[in-house]
């Protein structure tokens, strides 16, 4: 059955993990009027501490929240899983018990090609349509048209699912592993830039030479204007490090799995868990490096002086 074929009713679509991507896609939808039912599910309201804030993400968005996994998925005709990476082979695992035959399963997240062919392995054992899908840019602003790159046997159809469902995708190739190799080997750049900003501004903070070296790097990269730059690097990694952090340890993955050695890819997941584990929102911060950078300093030595009390203690 064509993609077209398909969705010439009304069709369901199950979330998996609804987080910032998973939100960004079903505003997404919803806004552009689809027409389609949209069910979420996240594994954060199994637990007490956050299941009423992710229930209250579901009704804010508009989908209908599940309690479990098999609840979102049951009748879907598609499940996008944007979980977090360390989450990506459960979430399959998951997902293979309980779907049906020909469903689809785009493979949204953040994981090395050896984790998509496992996962992969799984779910076409189940008869369900695995697509190896790597989002290739931030989900805001552009929501469920965020640039999407996808590869597998089943590639072309599911580009022209995606198509239908008014979402912007590219075909890498026909083998799982394409898309996702593809983003990993990008993000050693794009999270290790983060990395380096971070390294680099705070230490030039510390020893009162920021202003030099920022002007060092604007005259040496032209059209890069290192304050915002580094101003809004520094704001991904404590907002988003966390998550990063998982990503880029599937980069390491990644790169080993090539026959290379990850110490880079490594020493980014340390800076980004780091960034992430301050919890710090510099999104109000000002839009100024310099404050942004005065603030992660800070809690920096702050978490500093607390594991040394705590090693006394």
């Amino acid at each position: 059955m064509s993609a077209n074929a398909q969705l010439s009713n009304r069709i369901k679509l199950a979330i998996l993990g609804f987080g910032e991507a998973g939100q960004a896609f079903a505003t997404g939808w919803i806004g552009a009027g689809l027409d389609a039912d949209l069910a979420g599910f996240d594994i954060k309201t199994d637990a007490p501490a956050t299941a009423d804030i992710k229930r209250n993400d579901y009704q804010r968005v508009g989908v209908a929240g599940a309690d479990s996994l098999a609840e979102a998925a049951a009748q879907a005709t598609a499940v996008f899983s944007l979980v977090t990476a360390d989450q990506a082979e459960a979430a399959a695992a998951a997902a293979a018990d309980v779907l049906a035959p020909q469903t689809w399963f785009f493979d949204c997240n953040s994981c090395s090609p050896g984790t998509k062919l496992r996962n992969a392995d799984l779910l076409q054992g189940r008869g369900i349509r695995y697509v190896d899908t790597a989002v290739m840019a931030p989900v805001h602003p552009k929501l469920h048209r965020t640039p999407l790159l996808v590869s597998g046997p089943c590639a072309d159809e599911a580009a022209e699912m995606l198509q239908a469902l008014d979402m912007e995708a590219k075909i890498a190739g026909p083998a799982i592993g394409t898309a996702s190799a593809t983003k990993m080997i990008r993000s050693v750049m794009v999270k290790g830039i983060e990395a380096l900003t971070l390294e680099c501004v705070l230490a030039g903070r510390r020893a009162g030479v920021d202003e030099a070296v920022i002007a060092s790097l604007d005259a040496s990269m032209p059209g890069w204007t290192w304050p915002d730059r580094a101003a809004y690097n520094m704001e991904r990694a404590t907002t988003h490090g966390r998550r990063r952090a998982a990503e880029m340890r599937e980069v390491a993955r990644t790169v080993e799995e090539l026959g290379l050695p990850s110490q880079m890819s490594r020493a980014i997941v340390e800076w980004q868990q780091r960034a992430g584990d301050l919890a710090l929102d510099l999104a109000g911060a000002g839009p100024d490096y310099a404050t942004r950078a005065d603030r992660i300093n800070a809690a920096l030595s702050e978490a500093e002086n607390a594991a040394e009390q705590g090693g006394l203690s």
